[in-house]
């Protein structure tokens, strides 16, 4: 299918160089404001570096630019699009996978212009009602070559407006009378399919749900084995903002995918106990306490393990819409469960809201982010974080052992403060499983740190922690904990999700 007439020639716009906010003092990574085209509004939905080098960004309001990181020149590269949410690099240069809201569409540059002139569908195997919060994020691609995307649900606030694409379901209603133990509130809902999913699409273009429970998925990624990572958004059925290891078949949580996981065809979620959800359920990998460090979790990226970004060689970074805030995950494998800890990452520092998708530059020396105010106010634009070279005294990476935690620093630590347990201060607590809007953190409880033994080399700090539970959040919060050249911990807060206790 070639190009609609409606897309126009590209214009060529110079981007000017970039502005630098201003820094915390002793920061090792500099935020970067990037200068947008100037003929387009800066809602900049998604970024990915293409064959070429140069970076591409989609615009919410339906552009793709290319933008030359060397030159500073933003060029067009597509439009008519409808809401585009990400992008991936296609396997021939020139060459894109849009994720739109109605469809996953393949977008070229055929005979080398640098614009596109084709445009081709890849998939629309799923539903559209018309409601405003039926976004979508991908798509990724798993080592055989399939993609995923995740669609988020319907808001329980608007109806499907026509013309509806999909078999519409029936609008789930709050039980009457209340039912005890039964689903009797519904916020989201999953009108068309398959809201609430993540799809995979084959090789041979068929579709079809590969899991459900999500409410508002807004990132997905392939880690470099090839498993799928999705994170979602705290709201009903959710208590805060989590990270999913995607399976084949998993049922993450929201009850109103229901209807389109392949072991409740039909299932109207109203009708479900609450109990049995919960006993079907798989886990998050990882839960970002709201607030002190999720609000509304988004893209990810994987850090290319250069040496170019400092020392968080392979560690998965995590966008926060909701603040000015980028999250850090170092992730580990108990048996076969993946789980492991969260760590803020920038705090402002000039980074602004409203961050929705990241890129590493090929060189693996910066980050960028896209910012799209979405529905609501808030920010939007480029911007781009750019490591100093100058290493920060920080927690690398927080791993379970069988009888505690184990701690390994990106520099040596004073034997003196590192070795005092008292410098751990530890508690654990849960979010609760319901049909409401978000949890408090329930069950609050004091954690002892009985011992804390610092490795020969000084690099680590195994903490030694009596009775870990199955199912808790087991919240860091060092203090006074000092580098052998008496530096303070950048680190403020670790956040370690346990699932599975190691045997």
């Amino acid at each position: 299918m070639r190009a609609p007439s409606c897309v126009a020639a590209g214009l060529l716009v110079l981007g000017g160089p970039p502005s630098v906010a201003p820094q915390v003092p002793g920061s090792a990574y500099r935020v970067e404001t990037v200068r947008g085209p100037r003929d387009v509004e800066a809602e900049i939905s998604a970024v990915e570096f293409g064959h070429d080098g140069k970076l591409y960004a989609t615009f919410r309001r339906g552009y793709v630019y290319s933008f030359d990181t060397r030159t500073r020149r933003w060029r067009r590269f597509a439009e008519g699009l409808h809401t585009p949410l990400g992008i991936a690099r296609g396997r021939k240069p020139g060459s894109f996978l849009i994720a739109q809201v109605p469809e996953l569409t393949r977008v070229e540059d055929t005979d080398g212009d640098g614009q596109a002139d084709l445009y081709e569908t890849v998939s629309d195997a799923w539903g559209l009602s018309g409601n405003y919060h039926e976004f979508i994020a991908g798509p990724v691609r798993d080592p055989e070559g399939n993609l995923y995307v995740s669609l988020g649900l319907a808001s329980g606030n608007a109806d499907p407006r026509p013309p509806v694409r999909g078999e519409m379901t029936r609008r789930p209603r709050v039980a009457a009378p209340p039912v005890e133990g039964l689903v009797n509130k519904i916020g989201h809902y999953s009108p068309v399919p398959y809201r609430g999913c993540a799809l995979q699409i084959r090789l041979d273009g068929s579709a079809r749900p590969f899991a459900c429970g999500f409410r508002q998925p807004n990132g997905i990624v392939a880690t470099p084995d090839g498993e799928i990572l999705v994170t979602d958004n705290q709201g009903d059925w959710v208590g805060t903002s989590p990270l999913h290891h995607v399976t084949e078949g998993a049922f993450h949580g929201h009850p109103a995918s229901l209807h389109w996981h392949p072991e409740f065809l039909g299932a109207n979620p109203v009708e479900a106990a609450v109990d049995e959800l919960d006993r079907r359920r798989k886990r998050p990998a990882i839960l970002f306490p709201q607030g002190d460090m999720g609000g509304s979790t988004a893209g990810m990226a994987f850090e290319p393990g250069t040496g170019a970004f400092g020392p968080y060689h392979g560690q998965l970074f995590v966008a926060e819409w909701t603040y000015p805030r980028v999250l850090r995950v170092d992730l580990q494998w108990v048996g076969d469960t993946l789980q492991g800890a969260a760590f803020p990452f920038v705090e402002g520092n000039g980074l602004r809201m409203a961050n929705n998708r990241m890129a590493f530059a090929p060189d693996g020396r910066s980050l960028y982010v896209a910012q799209t105010s979405r529905i609501w106010g808030s920010t939007e634009g480029l911007q781009r974080i750019v490591w100093q070279g100058r290493t920060a005294f920080d927690i690398l990476a927080m791993k379970l052992v069988r009888d505690g935690f184990e701690l390994r620093f990106t520099k040596a630590v004073d034997p003196n403060t590192a070795s005092d347990p008292g410098n751990y201060s530890m508690t654990r607590y849960r979010y609760l499983y319901h049909a409401g809007y978000g949890s408090p953190k329930v069950g609050v409880t004091p954690v002892a740190v009985t011992r804390a033994r610092v490795s020969a080399d000084r690099m680590a700090v195994k903490l030694s922690v009596p009775d870990l539970v199955e199912g808790w959040l087991y919240d860091l919060r060092p203090v006074s904990v000092r580098s052998s050249a008496g530096e303070q911990l950048a680190t403020t807060m670790a956040a370690y999700t346990l699932n599975r206790r190691v045997e």
